[in-house]
């Protein structure tokens, strides 16, 4: 099936009790078999120790070929409160993220992974916060182990740079892992971009905003899923999404590009002095990386904003379910 309306919060099947708020746990999961029972042990710790609220458990299975969804459907079938979500494919991080924001029928919906990198425990904190009146309380990672030096040191670069060329306040450090009121909710799902940068969305709406500082731990079993080229497509979705400085950028390319192709001419014109240069090579070289610098970069950067324009465009859904599923006491799917 095709999901393109949210399920209202009177669709919650839990243990509610009237008037009683609802925290939603929105969990993207890919993969994740060997660690789903953990991670599903540790964040029911979590809500049974928030007695003020009743909880729902949002699983969004993008694609997994693991064995995960099952694991998820023996889990529900355990607690009434969970749903799992089957995408007919596998859509990406963000989108199932979307997904699960959509879908959630809670008063406050928290965001986190199944690799138990981001502890559950951190849930509590970001209550208390959103109890104290944020609409928004975002975990910001104040150590990070099991990570690579190269990994740190891009990740820090990026959240810098792209603090330094967007017009509102992204928070350093900060992943996805997060809390949102409802109204915060109702104001996401209003923002249907096809390129999607979770965090920054969150960012941009605005309301009260807060961090919880907290240290990142290892995954819990396997490797990330995110390799080098896809950190780096996520990198470029996070400043196109929000900037339209890399087009303004361009024209500086072309000086720059200009200036190096004077600083070579320069240099050959010495080597033709001394007498290292063959006729003619110069200056179609000169001529080749003048032109062919400026016109490759700008082009380059055109087209990933003209490639994002042709996504909008098409008016695709984000994301195409296969299942939804929710058990009571006999089980029931959709």
């Amino acid at each position: 099936m095709i999901e393109k309306k949210t399920e209202s919060a009177d669709m919650f099947n839990g243990n509610q009790v009237d008037g009683e708020r609802i925290i939603s746990i929105v969990v993207p999961v890919f993969n994740e078999n060997e660690g789903i029972d953990k991670f599903y042990g540790r964040v029911r710790d979590v809500v049974d120790s928030l007695k003020t609220l009743s909880y729902e458990i949002v699983f969004v299975d993008d694609g997994s070929n693991d064995g995960s969804y099952q694991k998820l459907i023996r889990l529900a079938n355990s607690d009434s409160n969970i749903r799992v979500i089957k995408f007919s494919r596998n859509f990406g991080h963000q989108i199932a993220i979307t997904a699960g924001i959509d879908m959630a029928a809670g008063d406050a919906v928290v965001v986190i992974d199944a690799d138990l990198q981001d502890p559950p425990e951190i849930i509590i904190e970001f209550v208390k916060k959103w109890e104290e009146g944020y609409d928004v309380v975002y975990g910001i990672r104040e150590k990070r182990k099991g990570e690579s030096i190269m990994k740190l040191l891009s990740a820090g670069i990026f959240y810098r740079l792209l603090k330094l060329i967007i017009k509102f306040d992204i928070p350093l450090d900060a992943g996805d892992f997060r809390l949102m009121s409802k109204r915060a909710v109702e104001q996401f799902k209003s923002l249907r971009e096809k390129d999607r940068f979770v965090r920054g969305l969150t960012s941009w709406i605005g309301f009260k905003q807060t961090g919880v500082y907290y240290s990142r731990e290892k995954r819990f079993v396997g490797e990330t899923k995110y390799s080098y080229s896809q950190m780096i497509k996520f990198a470029f979705d996070g400043i196109t999404s929000f900037s339209n400085m890399p087009l303004k950028l361009a024209t500086w390319l072309g000086y720059c590009t200009s200036f190096l192709a004077f600083m070579y001419m320069a240099s050959v014109f010495v080597q033709k002095v001394l007498g290292y240069t063959v006729q003619g090579w110069a200056t179609i070289m000169a001529g080749i990386l003048f032109l062919g610098g400026i016109q490759l970069i700008c082009l380059g950067i055109i087209g990933e904003y003209i490639g994002r324009i042709f996504n909008e465009v098409k008016q695709r859904p984000l994301y195409v379910i296969e299942e939804i599923y929710r058990s009571d006491s006999t089980g029931t799917r959709k």
